[in-house]
């Protein structure tokens, strides 16, 4: 990747949209997927070049800084909140969230790609252009210790001033930040106390479900039986097994289910209609003072550790590498030692504790796994009650770029030392999951493949999907929302100024993501219509899918054998769950996208290998919960 410099080598880092001035400089561009070569280097490009060596080497890192040696003990052990736990794993670092928490992580790996393209010559200039005030830190201190100089084009901002509430609110210390979070939090959830908790735990169940109260049917909304659109036919399965389950519900806030009174009002109707066959409780029923002084006592010690620890600003240096990445993490530190992030990290490590003490011996425990920081507290209390079997299953699809799922392979060993928490299984669903795994290290003989809940419909999705005569010369465009705010923006504005580069009378049909409603007055030049229609049903009346780089629902339309065309943002990693499968088409401007949704539909699509498991027997997960394979208990109407 090193390019040969010379003593008076100039390059023009350019941190904006569109093409750079022209000058005696080489251009590099920051956020842009131009042509690399050797008048102009396009960084996000280069990323995805490099982008095995670069994910392993930032994998390598987070390890290392956990393993680092600070005043004569491992960090992870300063951290030790309980024994053999370390709060570490519930960090921000330890999470690795880039597409959701940490987006400076893409910063880093853009900077070591720079860092090794520009080389350290002394007398070589860096000219950044950008309004990125921390960039400019970091490159600024690069070239004093490497003998570059270096010079900084800052573009008044656009965009109207923060308001004085925010600032106010922002300018706060953080325990304040904390108390005044806290206190909504419990505020705003309290009635879900209301559940009595002990009553509701089924003494007689020995198999525990964790989820989110999330993603629901259209019918557990109207009728209040439990139908979860994350297990699907699993449900029925277990019900007719004759089983009885616990499950926890982790309740966030969403259109469908808009209060705790209401969330508090689907568990009990859950309850009623489930006659003692499954029991339900939302984890925020255990909240109670105690719970919360508890949190908060925890919380007290993990503020004392990280003030111990002034001295973790000079962890922050890869090997091999003279950039310091301390100002671009300084704000993960905050957010996981001192903010509101942190109390919420206590009170959820507290509820785990209570909720999974107070049930039975449960001989099997299954958790849907994206290894969030409650996923941790989750293994730690389980462990620490002495129950039996635990099983993570990642719900939807492993993407490459998206490091929650991965880990450097050494953190895989067991020392019983404030070890990584790990379920005792790993539930896949199908090859595309498996290979990912795999390739990240993952212990073999810890990985178990099953069925594809959310995706069973795909199976028939190729015999339902019609082409009707009325659509004839239409084009059907279905636009699929990400979970981001700013992504699904960013979605809306490039189709808004693709349609006027489309024919008249092309119909858009647009499909937020449950938790990120799209208002219409926003995008007022594109005529769409907005549903929240099933996507099994959406699927059969498209011609091309639209999304972002984010949404596993890209996986849904490509198995389905609808052609997909995807944003590239050059602010981010291609995080798209199709990364390097043949035949997706990836754009990264409007008139892209307007050319691509054109010849999108009359394009040959490349079949790859089976992406899930789509049997719908559900052997494998019968297996793995050791069901009978050829009976099942009948139940009672």
């Amino acid at each position: 990747m090193n390019q040969p410099t010379d003593e008076h080598t100039s390059f023009l880092i350019w941190d904006y949209e569109g093409a750079p001035p022209k000058g005696k400089w080489i251009p590099i561009l920051w956020k842009s997927y131009g042509e690399s070569g050797d008048l102009m280097h396009s960084i996000p490009r280069l990323v995805e070049v490099n982008a095995n060596a670069l994910r392993e080497r930032y994998l390598a890192w987070i390890y290392e800084l956990g393993e680092s040696n600070i005043k004569g003990k491992r960090l992870v052990d300063h951290l030790e909140l309980r024994p053999g736990f370390s709060y570490w794993w519930m960090t921000w670092f330890a999470e690795k969230s880039n597409v959701y928490k940490s987006f400076q992580i893409i910063d880093v790996l853009k900077l070591l790609v720079i860092e090794e393209l520009v080389g350290t010559v002394p007398g070589t200039t860096i000219i950044l252009n950008s309004d990125n005030g921390t960039l400019a830190q970091i490159f600024r201190i690069w070239c004093e210790n490497v003998g570059m100089a270096f010079e900084w084009i800052k573009k008044k901002r656009n965009g109207g001033q923060e308001s004085w509430g925010r600032s106010l609110y922002r300018s706060l210390f953080y325990p304040i930040h904390m108390v005044i979070l806290l206190t909504l939090y419990i505020w705003h959830r309290w009635p879900l106390k209301q559940q009595k908790m002990c009553q509701n735990i089924d003494d007689s169940a020995d198999i525990t479900f964790v989820d989110y109260l999330f993603h629901l049917d259209q019918k557990a909304l109207t009728t209040g039986r439990f139908v979860s659109n994350y297990w699907t036919d699993l449900i029925s399965t277990l019900d007719h097994s004759g089983l009885k389950i616990n499950w926890i519900h982790h309740y966030i806030f969403h259109d469908a289910v808009s209060s705790s009174k209401q969330a508090c009002d689907l568990i009990a109707r859950f309850n009623q209609n489930e006659r003692g066959r499954h029991s339900h409780v939302c984890l925020d029923g255990t909240l109670s003072i105690s719970v919360v002084l508890a949190a908060l006592i925890d919380y007290c010690r993990i503020v004392w550790m990280s003030l111990r620890l002034n001295k973790i600003k000079h962890q922050f240096f890869f090997s091999g590498s003279r950039l310091n990445f301390w100002p671009l993490f300084r704000q993960d530190w905050r957010n996981s030692m001192f903010s509101s992030d942190a109390i919420l990290n206590c009170l959820i490590l507290n509820q785990f504790e209570r909720v999974i003490k107070q049930l039975p011996y449960q001989k099997l425990g299954i958790y849907l796994q994206e290894n969030q920081s409650w996923e941790m507290a989750l293994i730690y209390a389980w462990r620490a009650a002495g129950h039996g079997r635990l099983i993570g299953a990642p719900h939807a699809t492993v993407r490459y770029w998206d490091l929650r799922y991965f880990y450097d392979s050494r953190s895989y060993s067991r020392t019983n030392r404030n070890d990584l928490p790990m379920p005792d299984q790993v539930a896949l669903n199908g090859p595309a999951a498996l290979r990912a795994y795999r390739e990240g290290g993952y212990p073999e003989n810890q990985m178990v493949e099953v069925e594809a809940l959310r995706y069973l419909y795909l199976a028939n999705q190729l015999q339902e999907r019609t082409e009707t005569e009325g659509n004839a010369g239409v084009l059907r465009v279905l636009v699929l929302g990400d979970y981001l705010t700013s992504a699904t923006h960013q979605q809306m504005q490039w189709m808004e100024a693709a349609a006027q580069n489309l024919p008249a009378s092309s119909r858009y049909t647009v499909k937020p993501h449950p938790a990120c409603a799209i208002e219409p007055k926003k995008y007022t030049s594109l005529k769409m219509h907005i549903t929240n229609d099933a996507l099994s049903e959406l699927l059969t009346d498209c011609d091309v899918v639209f999304t972002s780089d984010i949404t596993s629902a890209a996986v849904d339309a490509y198995c389905a054998g609808i052609p997909v065309v995807s944003v590239l943002d050059g602010n981010s990693f291609n995080v798209s769950p199709l990364r390097g499968i043949e035949g997706v088409i990836y754009v990264t401007n409007p008139i892209e996208l307007a050319a691509a949704l054109l010849t999108a539909p009359a394009s040959d699509r490349v079949v790859a290998a089976p992406y899930f498991c789509l049997d719908k027997g559900l052997l494998r997960w019968r297996k793995l919960l050791g069901l009978s394979l050829t009976e099942t208990k009948a139940v009672e109407a």
